[in-house]
């Protein structure tokens, strides 16, 4: 078992650098990837955002440009590969920090950024290069870009590479680096299309490992929710909790119809919030999340597709004013407070057809939430208990196609 940074066999420049930035002990996933990829072997692993993933990658990179530094000025020896362009930037302010003890050259390559900037990052010596899959492509196609100088290939969030429609430009830019050593794929999940969306050939024989956010870490976030007997009452608890509890929120809602209309709520309520939703502009985006980073204003409203994979530092609540569709979804919201120690809050709002999906969760992360009350915001009605539809047995199953071949006409 690994206890201590010291124990994974990092330079004591690395080890500096960790300390300084704050980090006690590793995190599951860093324990577990870090050995695996300093000795050589492809990683597939699923760690979900807030596990520390980001250095159980970066960290086993820079010591392997350590242990086997550059004979002369070139190209780039290291692609991480991130699905947006937020995630890229915080990838590499990461890989810096941790680099800072180094004179190694961390750049980045995304979108919105103009060409001449990149063209000059290009005509420098790199080490490590973090992108995204469209913009990186372009340039390899103008020949602006050397593959074959990379050794190692890095895929994080994998899985939203899938959704956002990427995995036909991974795999060309998976053949491109066909030269390379080694390969670490890190996705929220490995089921599904967690990593099958990709061609075989993109890992070789890797060492699988899965990482939940650890009961651990989960226990640093008090999980309760209130019931809402209509919308009404909804937004009511939402004022509430706002005005009385909660420091810096999050707050969680399912379509952007739904932020639109939130935001005019809370606004009529003088609640200053900036909010975040998909197909947004890149500047109105980042404004928006510089503004409750600052401190400017302390609640942001978000989209499940616009919030992933990014870190905002000190977020004392995440409430879920929509209940997500899935189980693992609501982990990935709540797992946006408690960060880096910290402990924090996640509350659910639910009207009565949220109870089923507040059930499965805690079937799901075999944690107990409660239920809680605000004092004259009690919920009026009972709350409501759902039959759990009985499985057919094999028996049955058999009886009502027999029932329905032969009850057909003649």
């Amino acid at each position: 078992m690994i206890r201590t940074f010291a124990e994974l066999d990092l330079d004591q420049n690395l080890i500096e650098a960790i300390e300084q930035m704050g980090f006690e002990r590793p995190t599951q996933i860093q324990a577990d990837a870090i050995p695996q990829a300093l000795d050589g072997k492809d990683v597939l692993a699923s760690a979900p955002t807030g596990t520390g993933k980001t250095a159980a990658f970066v960290l086993p990179a820079l010591q392997y440009l350590q242990d086997f530094p550059r004979k002369k000025a070139g190209p780039a020896r290291v692609l991480i590969l991130t699905p947006t362009r937020e995630l890229a930037m915080q990838v590499a302010d990461q890989a810096r920090a941790l680099a800072k003890n180094t004179n190694l050259n961390i750049f980045t390559i995304t979108g919105g950024v103009m060409y001449q900037e990149h063209a000059d990052i290009l005509g420098t010596t790199q080490d490590i290069v973090v992108a995204t899959p469209g913009r990186l492509m372009e340039y390899i196609e103008a020949e602006r870009f050397d593959c074959r100088a990379i050794e190692w290939l890095i895929l994080d969030e994998a899985d939203r590479m899938l959704d956002m429609g990427f995995g036909p430009v991974v795999d060309r830019l998976s053949a491109e680096c066909r030269w390379r050593k080694q390969t670490l794929l890190f996705s929220a999940t490995l089921e599904g299309k967690g990593v099958e969306g990709f061609t075989e050939d993109l890992l070789k024989n890797p060492v699988k490992i899965e990482a939940d956010p650890s009961r651990r870490e989960r226990k640093k976030i008090t999980q309760w929710y209130h019931r809402a007997d209509n919308a009404e009452h909804k937004l009511a608890l939402l004022k509430a909790i706002l005005s009385d509890q909660a420091e810096r929120s999050i707050i969680f809602v399912k379509t952007r119809e739904r932020l639109a209309e939130l935001r005019g709520q809370l606004e009529s309520v003088q609640i200053v919030c900036s909010w975040i939703q998909g197909e947004m502009p890149q500047d109105r985006r980042n404004n928006a999340i510089q503004r409750f980073r600052d401190g400017e204003v302390n609640v942001l409203i978000a989209t499940d597709v616009a919030a992933r994979g990014i870190d905002l530092p000190d977020v004392s609540h995440v409430i879920n004013y929509d209940m997500p569709r899935t189980a693992d979804v609501y982990l990935h919201r709540i797992g946006r407070t408690a960060r880096a120690g910290k402990k924090g809050n996640a509350i659910s709002i639910i009207e009565a057809h949220d109870q089923p999906m507040i059930e499965r969760v805690m079937r799901y992360t075999k944690d107990e939430i409660k239920e809680r009350y605000i004092k004259d915001l009690r919920p009026k009605a009972k709350k409501p208990t759902f039959k759990k539809k009985k499985k057919k047995s094999a028996e049955t199953k058999k009886k009502s196609n027999v029932k329905k071949k032969t009850g057909k006409k003649k």
